[in-house]
Formats: C-alpha cells, structure tokens, sequence
C-alpha cells in the first residue's frame, strides 16, 4: 500500500478542518505531478469518484507546448478529456504543504474509462501484471540525485539561468559537516517524506558541490514509481520554500558530474523469497536472475530513451564521470552499465547505472521489467562478466550516445512495439523527436561564444 491515508480517515480529518485541499494528481510523460488543487469537502463528497483533465497533458513538452504529430490528440481532434481516475490507495497526507493531502489518480479514456496506454502510469502496471500471472513481484528502489543552488527559481530564470552557483563549494560526498549546513532543506525532505508514508532511508552528499542523494526504500515496482515521482517534487517543493532550488537536470555544467537515477530491482515470489538468489549458483545467482539480466543487458538500446529523454541527458555519458557507456555487467563495479550488489546475500540485486535523474520513474521501471520478463522468457544466456575499467572495453556494446540514437533505437524496436503496442512507441518515438527539432532550432550560448568574433 503506498499511501498512508484511509479514505475515511480523510474524511475525518476534513471534518475536523486539519485537511481543506486535496491535490489530485496524474504523472505526465515527463514524470511530473499535473492535477487539480480541490477544495477537501468536495472531493470526498464526490470528486473521488473521478475528475477530469485535458488530454494533451499527455502530448506536451516540458514547456507544455502543445506538439503536432501525436495520434492519440491534436488540434485536429480538437483536444478532449481524459478522465482521471483516483486510486484512494495512493492518499496521503502532505506534511510540507499546509492543510493538504495528495492522491494518484490512473488517466482514463472518457468514453471507454480504460486505462489510457500511453499514460506511465498504465504502462508500469501493464507490465506489473504481467510479473504477476507468473507469481513474481518486481520489487525496486531507485536513487534520486540532484543538486541544491543557492538562489531561487524565480531569482534563476530571471538572470537567465547564467551564473548558477551551487549551495557548496566542493565536493561533498559522504560529507558531513557540508552536508550539516544544508540540513535546514534536506531534514525537511526526509521527515516530510517520512510523515507522508514514503520509507525514506537517507539522505548523503554526492561527488560534487551541491550535490544531494535521495534513498528510499525498496518496495514493489508501482509503490517504488509513485515515490520518485512524489519525492522529486517533494524536493522542489521544499528547496523553494526555503528560497532555494533544486534541479535534476542530468548535466548542468560540462566540467561538472551529471545526476543519475539508478534502479535496483530483483523478483519476489508469493512467499516473499527473492527469486534471484540461488546459494549454489555463481555469484550466488539464480538462473531467473542470469535471463532476467541477459534481458536487460540485450535490449538496453532499444529502451536507453526511456532512461535518458532529453538531448542534455547524453551529455552525462562520459568516461571517469561513474556514468556507464557500455551494456555490460560486472560484480560490484561502478564502470559498467549494470552492477551486481549485495553478492552471495538475501539481498542480490541488479543496479542499472544508466538513468538520469530526468528520467520518468514509471516509464524507466516499466521497460526494464518488460526487458528482463523478455530474457525470462527466451532463456537468454548470460555472459561473464566484465572487469577492470570497463570504460576501456572496446568490444562491448556501447549505450546510445545520443538522444538521436536512442530514437532510432527505439522507434526500431521489434521488442518494444511487441510489448507496448505501436501506438505506444509511436508517440514516444515522437516526443523524441520534438525533442531533437527543437533544440536543433536553438542559437546556444557555446555557439555564440565561439564564433561571435572568430567565425
């Protein structure tokens, strides 16, 4: 159960008056909370049965531009509702915002209330479902990295996001007395968190100035998603109130390191067993775990868009940076795409090293799930794994190296457009896409620079 928050509880509380807003919330494509802010007394009346929203807030960008080119919704189509279906399970409270709770709502089709395809959302519980008629559970952390700046948003976008300055003025990783002068945001996050029914673990600095990590705990895939995406917003949220910001950009500086977003993952049966340990299998693997991450490892560049959405998140992928470039496995090594931990321990587990923090939570999850039930099911073999730097492994296969070939990738795919449907890859295929035009149609201040006198 991810939220905390019984439906009547909320009532209760809306009684009383200690709750009077109720947010309901959809994740967009871009892993975003977008929703409504209604006042308590009429969401428990009746809005909790459902509410309605735009559909093109499934078809913008992050400007929330409404892009041509999509078939689920155009100006041609003359853009209609989507329902928005709250999940009561999902409530929560909002201990960061006064007087508030938060529900996840499913987006709907208005005429058939079916799950909408491509909302995120729908696409992880697909392939939840999927894990289930086998008796497994995708259980899943992932690790929220970002950096704190020391003036506001508005103060940022003002100067025109020129001269940023982190909120420290090294690298703080593991860094306590750092990271003790940043506590007046950071232990807002984790109580917060905490109080809102997200297992927070901890919060550390990272390998660069102003750089945060986030940890929660590992939980079923659906619950893991809805964390993130609660947890990223949480953040922002936090940092502004403090007259800060936070960014989870993948690379804000080329001299500096970029934020990831790495996934855990390992299978559960119904007992509660992890299906990946086998105490007599190599590295104490189970032949699950060795299809399960062959899976991953085959298919990586046919989902790498769903890791890495943006133009900016490829500039993370650089040598020395502990940001992957090759579609390799090792055993506790933090060179390769994907890394064994906790080997020969309960808790066996495959890291994927490749996201970005700008990832979308329920769409990384939902197609690294999809790619291991794959290597499950065509019994794919493992190959032994990689050692040493494997920045310098010629031979193995590189990750994407740009947002134009993770589209191909993915608009390519056999596998995806099996699992997802083409209607599906098609219109991710095409945020891609608008994705690339636009930033083929910017003048950058690189540009300018090098060529202002000299060109």
């Amino acid at each position: 159960m991810p939220g905390n928050l019984t439906f009547d509880a909320l009532k209760s509380l809306v009684s009383s008056g200690e709750i009077d807003t109720v947010l309901t919330c959809i994740v967009d494509m871009q892993g975003r909370l977008m929703g409504k802010r209604f006042h308590a007394r009429h969401f428990v009346d009746s809005a909790y049965n459902e509410t309605h929203c735009c559909n093109y807030l499934l078809a913008t960008d992050l400007e929330m531009y409404t892009v041509e080119g999509y078939a689920a919704t155009s100006w041609s189509g003359g853009y209609g509702d989507y329902v928005m279906k709250p999940d009561l399970a999902t409530l929560r409270l909002v201990p960061w915002l006064e007087g508030t709770a938060m529900v996840i709502c499913d987006v709907q089709d208005h005429h058939t209330h079916k799950d909408v395809p491509h909302s995120p959302r729908a696409m992880l519980k697909a392939q939840v479902a999927r894990m289930d008629a086998l008796g497994l559970t995708p259980v899943m952390a992932t690790e929220l990295e970002f950096f704190l700046f020391e003036k506001s948003y508005d103060d940022m976008r003002k100067g025109g996001f020129r001269d940023l300055e982190p909120i420290s003025g090294y690298n703080e990783d593991y860094h306590i007395l750092q990271t003790t002068k940043e506590e007046d945001i950071m232990r807002p996050v984790r109580n917060c968190l905490f109080d809102a029914g997200i297992p927070v673990e901890n919060t550390k600095g990272e390998a660069e100035a102003g750089q945060e990590e986030l940890n929660i705990k590992y939980a079923p895939a659906l619950d893991t998603a809805e964390y993130h995406s609660i947890a990223k917003h949480a953040v922002k949220e936090i940092a502004w109130a403090k007259g800060r910001s936070a960014s989870f950009l993948a690379k804000w500086r080329h001299d500096k390191v970029g934020s990831s977003s790495h996934v855990h993952q390992s299978l559960f049966d119904k007992d509660g067993n992890n299906v990946f340990c086998d105490a007599k299998g190599e590295h104490g693997m189970s032949e699950t775990m060795r299809h399960y991450l062959a899976g991953l490892i085959k298919y990586a560049p046919d989902y790498t868009y769903f890791l890495a959405p943006y133009i900016n998140s490829y500039k993370r992928f650089q040598k020395g940076t502990f940001a992957p470039t090759k579609t390799v496995w090792s055993v506790d090594n933090r060179t390769a795409g994907f890394r064994l931990c906790g080997e020969g321990t309960k808790g066996l587990r495959i890291e994927c090293r490749i996201g970005g923090s700008d990832l979308n939570p329920y769409l990384a999850l939902a197609v690294q799930i999809a790619a291991g039930l794959k290597g499950i099911e065509e019994k794919l073999p493992l190959d032994p794994p990689a050692t040493g730097d494997v920045y310098e492994a010629r031979r193995a296969k590189e990750i994407p190296q740009t947002l134009r070939e993770a589209r191909e990738t993915l608009r390519k795919s056999k596998f995806l457009r099996e699992t997802f449907s083409d209607q599906v890859i098609d219109h991710y295929a095409r945020a891609a896409e608008w994705e690339i035009e636009e930033f083929d149609r910017a003048v950058t201040d690189y540009e300018i620079a090098r060529g202002f006198e000299r060109a």
